[in-house]
């Protein structure tokens, strides 16, 4: 029983290899994988019957480009507005290649779209990206409401794809905004609080309406807070390599 165990758990620590190494190759910047159960309570649209037995949601991230995210001023740019497009095809992509890997392996893949909306109010897609990538171990929820990471701050745009293979899964970082609150001073809206949450989204979604119609674009993107949160090294974290055996 205990070589049975061992030979399962090498099993899980190969295929998690090899699909991280295809996803960074294909152009992903962070790769982990959580347990479905773990983020059972946000799944907003699909039903059980689509969810059954993919027990390990694999969460992925790209870094938005740097340069881009300096010019914003108060608020989005059409520069920004386009990056923030492509940016979402490229995932999508990337989903949809993760996806393709694992089936013909022999494992079944559900890749959930990037940026697909089912409520702009309550700011639900089909599943949450942030809080998969948070059990992932990419980062945490941060002052405002998005996935920090230690790498990249917020300036991020994450997929998730649900999968049955079997995989080890990553642990949890510790929250690490810490003393930051770059972001709600960057806010127009008040939205972000001292605790992330009392974070106002109603606010924030009225305030990107506003912003949107002046800067003359069609998606509901502000950016000012993901701007704020850069990068931060001193961040006193675990590595995001920390995994646990599953």
């Amino acid at each position: 029983m205990g070589r049975e165990i061992k030979e399962e758990s090498r099993g899980k620590i190969k295929n998690y290899e090899q699909l991280k190494e295809f996803a960074l190759q294909e152009g992903a910047s962070l790769f982990g994988v959580a347990e479905t159960s773990a983020v059972k309570d946000k799944f907003h649209s699909l039903s059980p019957m689509t969810l059954q037995g993919l027990d390990r949601a694999i969460a992925l991230a790209f870094h938005l480009s740097d340069r881009v995210m300096d010019d914003l001023v108060d608020g989005p740019t059409k520069l920004y507005f386009f990056h923030y497009q492509r940016v979402n095809v490229l995932l999508d992509e990337l989903g949809l290649k993760v996806s393709n890997s694992i089936q013909a392996r022999g494992w079944e893949a559900l890749p959930i779209p990037a940026s697909q909306i089912i409520d702009w109010e309550k700011q639900h897609a089909h599943v949450s990206h942030k809080h998969v990538a948070q059990q992932a171990g990419l980062g945490w929820i941060g002052r405002n409401n998005l996935l920090v990471s230690p790498e990249f701050g917020a300036r991020l745009r994450l997929i998730t794809v649900l999968t049955n293979m079997p995989l080890k899964v990553n642990k949890p970082l510790p929250w690490g905004c810490q003393d930051c609150q770059a972001c709600l001073s960057s806010c127009p809206s008040q939205s972000i609080k001292e605790r992330p949450e009392d974070f106002d989204h109603l606010g924030c979604y009225q305030q990107i309406k506003v912003l949107v119609k002046a800067a003359g674009i069609s998606q509901n993107i502000c950016g000012l807070c993901v701007k704020a949160c850069r990068s931060r090294r001193n961040f006193t974290t675990e590595s995001a390599e920390n995994t646990e055996e599953n």
